[in-house]
């Protein structure tokens, strides 16, 4: 079955299945589509925790899923860290690491997170905020990775296209452009410098896998 991937803008995107619904840091949305089966939260900055965004896609089954500061804040959600696994309305969540390499905005020891979504057989990637690590070479069989390219707090365009590689996926969507830090150049040279397939899309834009 065909999975839709929409690249909501900044760092949020929602991935749709035949049977469910997945969004990943929603922000700054101008809807409340109400439509969410899983949200998940990577971790606790403004820009990818927001509360109000949360409440305008979830819906009165929703599943939220994220680390523990986040999980204290919400008072209702699933508490996870890196290597936890969980399945919901069929859709697999993979916590995986996220994390800053010799910057500090992102520490290893918050737990934060990326994920792996395995959805109607197909395996989705988001990173996170996150630099090039080694956890990224371990992830196995993924379609299509969510990579930052904004540099200062994440990966760099030239960053991610080397994760791109290590990674091993079949297709690529370049993320956290466009608002706070990044620019289009930043994601026109991920795309131009990936091993894999890159796809760029603009907010409210979609790839279907």
């Amino acid at each position: 079955m065909p999975v839709e991937i929409k690249w909501l803008g900044h760092a949020s995107f929602r991935i749709a299945g035949a049977e469910a619904v997945a969004y990943i840091d929603p922000w700054k949305l101008k809807t409340s589509p109400h439509d969410a089966d899983i949200v998940v939260i990577s971790h606790s900055h403004h820009d990818h925790f927001s509360p109000d965004d949360i409440k305008r896609v979830s819906k009165a089954d929703t599943a939220i899923v994220a680390p523990g500061d986040v999980v204290a804040r919400l008072r209702a959600a699933n508490a996870v860290t890196p290597g936890d696994s969980m399945t919901i309305k069929d859709v697999t969540v993979e916590a995986v690491a996220a994390y800053n390499v010799g910057k500090a905005f992102h520490p290893k020891s918050n737990n934060w997170i990326g994920v792996v979504l395995t959805i109607d057989a197909k395996r989705v990637y988001y990173a996170g905020d996150t630099d090039f690590i080694p956890e990224m070479s371990r992830l196995q069989e993924v379609d299509v990775a969510l990579l930052p390219v904004g540099g200062i707090y994440t990966l760099n365009a030239a960053e991610a296209a080397r994760a791109c590689k290590a990674i091993g996926c079949t297709a690529a969507v370049p993320y956290h452009w466009g608002d706070i830090v990044g620019s289009e150049s930043d994601a026109r040279q991920f795309v131009s410098e990936s091993d894999c397939r890159g796809v760029l899309l603009m907010p409210g834009e979609a790839m279907v896998i």
